[in-house]
């Protein structure tokens, strides 16, 4: 198991391509607020409710200062579907080989209904304007989670 990032701790950078194949660069965000949301899949239920639910609060976590990234080890082509199949209007980020995830603690040993594998951890990371994580958490549950993490981030 990876080590999981928490408060205080310095981000690792990464440089990832959007379902665009636009290269994003994290430290080119430097200055923003920024919450990285780790998912398992593009278009499975419980990602779609959770990436439409940052679309329909992005308004919200935009005026209060944040820049909001979803990653997933989904291909380009898949994000791409899916960006445009549910109208979202921030980026995903394609992390096929799971190294980014695997260096902000979201890849690792997971229980799902029973069943012990290792893949994605539904993980949410917010940084402050210096790059330093301010909220980290893991195995978060994709039905309530945003409206959970504006509460915890005083987001009206």
């Amino acid at each position: 198991m990876t080590q999981r990032l928490s408060p205080g701790d310095r981000a690792p950078d990464f440089s990832l391509t959007d379902a665009d194949g636009n290269l994003v660069e994290l430290e080119k965000e430097r200055g923003s607020k920024v919450v990285v949301y780790f998912y398992p899949a593009a278009a499975t239920p419980g990602c779609t409710t959770q990436a439409c639910d940052f679309r329909d609060n992005l308004a919200g976590l935009s005026a209060a200062g944040y820049k909001i990234f979803g990653v997933s080890p989904d291909p380009q082509d898949k994000l791409k579907a899916f960006v445009d199949q549910e109208h979202l209007t921030f980026p995903l980020l394609s992390d096929e080989d799971h190294a980014v995830a695997d260096a902000w603690g979201a890849w690792g040993e997971k229980n799902n209904y029973g069943k012990t594998s290792e893949g994605l951890i539904r993980s949410t990371v917010v940084l402050d304007e210096d790059g330093v994580v301010s909220l980290a958490q893991y195995n978060v549950k994709a039905t309530g989670h945003v409206a959970k993490l504006r509460r915890d981030l005083g987001v009206d």
